[in-house]
């Protein structure tokens, strides 16, 4: 359903916007998350189940509610981005984002011509309301669109600054468990190389006026990161919440 986009609205003017990313591509879960209050739902297309056919009954389900439907895409790969912006997404999450001609790749996979190389169905797509909604859905070129690279390695940290600079880049996003991987210091979010990392991303993106992208890390609490510019904020996942509420209810 194409409508304007409530969590760019919100991160445009200045406030945060929180989120929780749906693994299980099932959308009644979907849409308790978005009727739930949070701003934005991410299904997960790189780690989560389903495939494109659930993932479309998700966004639908989503769509029922005030929340904005997010979509990671298993890779930044342009055929990728492009079914799932025909689907209706209302932001795409980009993985493993390391160099700045990756994000502007990213960006014009987004993108109509001339300004971008996706290519075009509009009339067909959901994301125009099967054709109902077509000349709006192009008058606004992409402007409802969240486009959120993610930083996961050490050589997207080097590249942060010119990562951040792309234009068409809203959301700079760290994926802090790759990231502690390819550091080689896997879960130590308070290593001093993680820290300096975190630092050097986040100086970048505010640097060039983008809006950072995070989740509260063990030890570091939402007002802390909200102080350190997030404003794009993931507070968790269905699955270990899942878990961790049927556990809560064993006796013993």
């Amino acid at each position: 359903m194409y409508r304007p986009n409530h969590t760019k609205s919100l991160l445009t003017s200045g406030k945060p916007a929180y989120g929780m990313i749906h693994s299980l591509a099932h959308p009644p879960v979907a849409e308790m998350i978005g009727q739930a209050g949070f701003d934005f739902v991410v299904i997960d297309g790189e780690h989560g189940q389903g495939g494109m056919g659930e993932h479309l009954n998700c966004l639908q389900a989503v769509a029922a509610t005030p929340a904005t439907a997010i979509f990671r895409v298993a890779a930044n790969d342009p055929v990728r981005l492009k079914r799932v912006l025909d689907l209706g997404v209302e932001g795409v999450l980009i993985p493993d984002v390391s160099t700045a001609a990756e994000a502007e790749a990213a960006v014009a996979a987004c993108q109509y011509p001339p300004r971008g190389k996706r290519g075009f169905s509009a009339p067909t797509a959901r994301a125009a309301d099967y054709s109902y909604a077509v000349e709006r859905y192009l008058a606004d070129d992409g402007s409802e669109l969240l486009i959120c690279p993610m930083i996961e390695t050490a050589r997207g940290i080097e590249n942060a600054a010119a990562i951040a600079a792309v234009e068409g880049v809203d959301v700079v996003q760290i994926g802090p468990f790759d990231l502690s991987y390819d550091l080689g210091i896997p879960g130590q979010f308070d290593h001093p190389d993680f820290l300096a990392a975190v630092v050097e991303l986040e100086a970048a993106a505010n640097a060039a006026g983008k809006i950072l992208g995070g989740v509260p890390l063990p030890g570091a609490a939402l007002d802390d990161i909200l102080q350190r510019g997030y404003r794009f904020i993931t507070l968790g996942a269905d699955v270990p919440l899942l878990a961790e509420a049927l556990a809560g209810r064993v006796p013993g």
